[in-house]
């Protein structure tokens, strides 16, 4: 997919990561995200999906290739830049990360803290502006009666549902999630997939999300990247695709009968601290 360099929000060229003593976890992945769409990252456990989300704001570092995001090269970026950088990266997590003696408002209000100086307990330690931002926030993911709420009282669906207001507390310009509804009965997810749908329409937010679930990525997502065993297999527009199409994406490849564009000897440019 070519789009132009000014509506690129992320760059991925021939991004390889070799763990020590590991598999080789991503093999020249290459990648375009247009500003304002919605990608499904898809494939087996182990097949890349979470390494490559990570390289995306810093926190791998690449054996091989090169990562851009909104601007940034990630690779190369110096500690401010990364700070700067994340600010304007949310990460929705599998695990919510909700602190749950603190209310649902509290938890959205946490998302803001990049933006302020010095920590804040309790509510009223806000700004006015930001307290209203958090139960605009709360509203848009449909839970502004449950704003004081504790998050341990939630549902999982809700948990989720608060962490990405949370993140939207960021005002972040990219949006990744990392199995956001693996936990989440289907009622759940599809309320979760929804708001996520409905903040890439209203705020033309990027967001990027890996999935397990193909009728969920056919069902919401605007564009499918299929990996297996760190490889591209498959780059579609959901439109363009059926769920045969999806599906071949699980398919086992048998031992020895990996792509021949492997990378058999990696040499490092960088090293592989955690940003």
């Amino acid at each position: 997919m070519n789009v132009p360099q000014a509506e690129t929000a992320v760059q991925v060229t021939e991004l390889s990561k070799k763990f020590p003593n590991g598999p080789l976890a991503l093999d020249r992945v290459s990648l375009t995200v247009p500003k304002g769409q919605l990608l499904s990252l898809i494939g087996l456990s182990g097949s890349g999906k979470s390494t490559l989300l990570r390289h995306l704001n810093g926190l791998i570092q690449p054996t091989a290739g090169s990562v851009d995001v909104l601007g940034t090269n990630v690779v190369t970026a110096g500690r401010r830049e990364l700070r700067a950088l994340r600010r304007n990266v949310g990460f929705v997590f599998q695990s919510f990360g909700l602190v749950g003696r603190l209310t649902a408002l509290e938890n959205v209000l946490s998302g803001s803290l990049g933006r302020l100086r010095g920590p804040r307990l309790g509510t009223i330690t806000y700004p006015k502006a930001l307290r209203r931002e958090a139960l605009d926030n709360l509203e848009r993911v449909g839970l502004a009666a449950q704003a004081f709420q504790r998050a341990d009282t939630l549902s999982g669906g809700q948990m989720q549902r608060v962490a990405i207001a949370r993140t939207l507390m960021q005002r972040p310009s990219l949006l990744l999630a990392d199995e956001p509804v693996a936990s989440l009965d289907p009622e759940s997810s599809a309320q979760v997939m929804d708001v996520l749908f409905r903040i890439v329409v209203e705020d033309q937010l990027t967001v990027i999300c890996t999935l397990h679930q193909v009728e969920l990525a056919l069902g919401w997502a605007q564009r499918i990247v299929g990996l297996r065993d760190g490889q591209v297999v498959l780059d579609r527009a959901v439109d363009s695709l059926d769920q045969d199409e999806v599906m071949d994406v699980y398919r086992r490849v048998e031992p020895g009968q990996r792509s021949s564009q492997s990378i058999v000897d990696l040499q490092s440019p960088t090293s592989d601290r955690v940003a």
